[in-house]
């Protein structure tokens, strides 16, 4: 996805969804492809450790595992691997979260998980891939295809802000059931992540993805 395929897409939803243009009308372009793209590995490593926690406390968390690093280095696996768990744990990580990471750099480093094939990959073979790791499971797997990857037709039903919007921006009596949800998105094809970032948008937070992850609506 470019910034003119992003431009198509909100054309293309504001005709077939009157909710939802409304809502494009209020927020206006989508942010999506302005935002510089971290590293694959950086950007899954910040997926496990935002899990559960606030926009603010996981910025801080990870700036200090980041400065853990080498900074002509950078964050990479086999760096990762020789970090002592002392070091993780004072950075503001739960052991959990630490086990998390070490299984995710055991796994690259093992070639188990080619973070490079990532992009070549189709939607569900990503997905496949990187649910192989402790603390990831198909919510981050979607936010990565969203916010990484810029796949442009992910629909994370099970995704808490979007159950709301949803609700909130089509009057609904409850939140919809991934069944309805996914019948509701149909007309959003081939661009139902641009759709849900508007969503997310309509609730006055920052998208997910502008926060690197955001919060899973479970653990991962």
């Amino acid at each position: 996805m470019t910034p003119i395929q992003y431009e198509r897409a909100r054309r293309l939803l504001c005709e077939r969804d009157a909710v939802l243009a409304d809502i494009i009308g209020r927020v206006g372009r989508c942010r999506i492809a302005e935002r510089p793209d971290v590293p694959l590995f950086v950007f899954m490593t910040g997926s496990i450790i935002s899990q559960q926690l606030s926009t603010k406390a996981a910025a801080t968390i990870r700036r200090r595992v980041l400065a853990l690093f080498p900074p002509e280095e950078g964050p990479t696996a086999a760096g990762l691997l020789q970090i002592p768990d002392d070091a993780l744990r004072a950075a503001g990580l739960s052991r959990q979260k630490v086990a998390y990471l070490r299984d995710l750099a055991s796994k690259v480093e093992a070639g188990v998980l080619s973070v490079e094939a990532l992009p070549t990959m189709d939607d569900e073979a990503v997905t496949a891939a990187l649910t192989q790791v402790k603390g990831i499971g198909p919510w981050s797997a979607q936010m990565f295809l969203m916010f990484r990857l810029h796949r442009p037709d992910i629909l994370p039903t099970g995704d808490v802000g979007i159950l709301r919007a949803v609700r909130q921006a089509y009057r609904l009596r409850k939140a919809p059931t991934p069944e309805r949800l996914t019948r509701l998105a149909s007309p959003w094809r081939p661009y139902r992540s641009i759709a849900c970032w508007y969503l997310w948008a309509s609730l006055d937070n920052a998208p997910v993805g502008e926060t690197l992850t955001g919060r899973s609506p479970q653990s991962a």
